[in-house]
């Protein structure tokens, strides 16, 4: 096994809070890509608009985070005492019950009791008596053994947070005992290997057995474990196991095939799984966990090879990263029990937004700095685990400041990355890179704004398919980004169209860049229609709908007027968006291109791609209703 370092949830919740200070006591160095942004006599952030006026930016504080829902747990004779630090708990409630570990495929909580959160912050759960006779479904009475999962609701009834935690009894005492908080889940999967993760509760050793192959022990207590596998057999089915203490979790993994077009699979996209109304589960502090545990279990009948999941997992557009962190969990743990089994690879949206907010405008407005603790590229690079194909970071452009120091702009880490799976490809692109929210009215500050693909980026995707144009093994490739080329309902007025409006750009240093959103989406076009004959679709989310086009020469793509170059296209493309995963829906609006669209719906869907030599078919399930929502030949 090879183990790839990285830094702990709970660590860097640590780590956030103590970065996380007022604005007057927290000066880090200002970024040279941001023009007009100075701290005033009292430490403040502030940007200085070119008439005077000036914005000043803090870190918004957060209403719950990671920490403060994640129990400090201690034993008593009849049961466990949780205490929390998040003042908001108080007055809320712990509901619980045992997990049947060993027992089903998907172990979950069976909550079945309710205990208060007091005014200091404590709940006490009476196990002894609760969880008795009757009760007692996983035998922890005669094993002296047990794990609970909780789910924590605040006074005002709002969902918050799930989580775990395991425990040993006798006749006179309860003893918390460590366990796998989240996970073990399955990322970078190859024909040869895969990588498995998790994080336990408190720092431990444990150790992964995979029958027949191999037994890694951590040999040192961490708090994040993360291990590849290697040298597996393609397109083989193998039992793991992960033990934590007493607790032995069995599960199952399977490779990929070996390069080339020889066995068929299937595997399933979607994007936008953020809070959605109606209440209960459908937002529990961020995430709509009903919709995506659905979209788990049915990729799973679907015997889906893996998940390509692209942004907008959760609200976002937060300032605290512990915050930031706690979303992203509530979004782990709504799919946790089904990526033990096949791989969620995750890209980056829109509302992965982690930065400095605008006091008067109340929203975040620029990506977080320091770029290492605070953006969030850092954060989603230190949580996901995907493959470290991706580009460096957009140091080295024309137009950085600092073209031979290292460290001006956030990393590409994990957020922009490739995989392969057979014969297919999949690149996976970020347009939210350096995501300045408010950049419109912002432009004297800088950022990057929504569905731009920056300078160096886009090499990597050019010299990227390039490498899949020459490879014979690979037929089909899959470009997802989260903004749609061509929007059609929700977000006509950004995405790579900006109501026609070319003038749309980044702003680095006090300047703009000299390609404007439309001119930069004609170069993506021309990368993947023109240069490439193997790419079959752009997969995009950020509208909540789906629905799907073919793109051509004959395609409608441009204002009127339009006073730069038209680009040709050779061949045509698909464009397949579906951000019907629990955000909340978008009905279609009219664009030039809209007599090509065809199968729009706004019902929550999954779309799976089936894949058998040089033919796909992609069909589009409704995970609620199981209805088939579309059918089309790809190719």
């Amino acid at each position: 096994m090879h183990i790839r370092t990285k830094t702990s949830l709970l660590f860097l919740c640590c780590l956030g809070a103590a970065f996380l200070l007022p604005a007057q006591k927290d000066t880090p160095s200002i970024p040279a890509v941001h023009a007009n942004l100075q701290y005033d006599k009292k430490g403040n952030l502030q940007g200085k608009a070119p008439d005077g006026s000036t914005v000043t930016l803090y870190r918004k504080p957060a209403w719950f985070t990671l920490s403060g829902v994640t129990p400090e747990v201690r034993g008593e004779q009849d049961g466990l005492r949780l205490q929390f630090a998040a003042e908001r708990l108080r007055g809320g409630s712990v509901v619980y019950g045992l997990i049947p570990f060993g027992q089903h495929t998907y172990p979950t909580a069976v909550l079945r009791f309710e205990a208060g959160i007091d005014s200091t912050g404590a709940a006490f759960l009476p196990v002894r008596k609760d969880l008795k006779e009757g009760y007692d479904h996983t035998g922890w009475q005669k094993s002296g053994r047990g794990v609970l999962g909780f789910r924590l609701i605040d006074q005002g009834g709002n969902m918050v947070y799930e989580g775990k935690t395991a425990f040993a009894a006798d006749d006179k005492q309860f003893v918390p005992l460590p366990v796998v908080l989240r996970g073990p889940f399955l990322s970078c999967q190859t024909d040869t290997s895969i990588t498995i993760w998790y994080e336990t509760s408190e720092p431990v050793e444990t150790h992964i057995e995979i029958p027949g192959v191999t037994v890694y022990k951590s040999g040192i207590p961490v708090l994040r474990h993360e291990y590849t596998a290697t040298g597996l057999r393609p397109d083989t089915h193998y039992e793991y196991a992960v033990q934590c203490g007493d607790l032995r979790q069995q599960y199952r993994f399977s490779t990929a095939p070996a390069p080339g077009p020889t066995l068929a699979f299937t595997f399933a996209y979607a994007s936008d799984s953020r809070s959605g109304y109606g209440g209960g589960e459908r937002n529990i502090y961020g995430a709509n966990s009903q919709i995506m545990s659905r979209i788990g279990a049915l990729a799973l009948r679907e015997d889906a090879a893996f998940v390509q999941f692209t942004g907008d997992l959760f609200d976002g557009y937060v300032s605290d990263p512990d915050e930031w962190r706690l979303q992203a969990a509530n979004w782990i743990h709504a799919v946790e029990p089904y990526w033990h089994y096949i791989p969620f690879n995750v890209g980056m949206g829109n509302h992965e937004s982690l930065g400095w907010a605008s006091a008067e405008r109340n929203w975040v407005a620029i990506d977080g700095f320091p770029y290492e603790t605070h953006s969030a590229e850092a954060q989603f690079g230190a949580l996901f685990v995907n493959p470290l194909n991706g580009p460096e970071s957009e140091d080295g452009a024309v137009y950085d400041p600092n073209p031979d120091a290292p460290g001006d702009f956030p990393s590409y880490r994990e957020n922009v990355f490739a995989y392969t799976h057979g014969n297919t490809a999949m690149v996976v692109l970020n347009s939210n890179y350096w995501f300045s929210p408010l950049l419109r009215g912002l432009r004297f500050i800088g950022g990057n704004l929504h569905g731009y693909v920056m300078d160096r980026q886009l090499e990597w995707l050019d010299q990227t398919l390039q490498a899949f144009e020459a490879d014979t093994n690979i037929l089909h490739v899959f470009v997802t980004i989260h903004t749609p080329p061509f929007p059609n309902g929700g977000h006509r007025g950004d995405c790579m169209w900006y109501n026609g409006d070319n003038g749309n750009r980044p702003y680095v240093a006090g300047k703009g860049l000299a390609k404007g959103i439309i001119e930069r989406r004609d170069e993506i076009l021309d990368r993947c229609v023109n240069r490439s004959s193997k790419v079959v679709a752009f997969l995009c989310g950020d509208e909540h709908n789906y629905n799907r086009m073919i793109i051509d020469d004959q395609t409608p793509r441009y204002p009127d007027p339009w006073f730069f170059e038209r680009q040709p296209l050779k061949r045509p493309v698909w464009q397949i968006i579906n951000g019907a995963a629990g955000a909340p829906f978008y009905a279609q609006q009219q664009a030039p291109w809209s007599a090509a669209v065809r199968g729009f719906t706004v019902q929550n869907a999954l779309c799976l791609f089936d894949i058998s030599g040089k033919e796909i078919v992609m069909r589009v399930v409704n995970p609620d209703t199981l209805e088939e929502i579309d059918r089309v030949q790809l190719r």
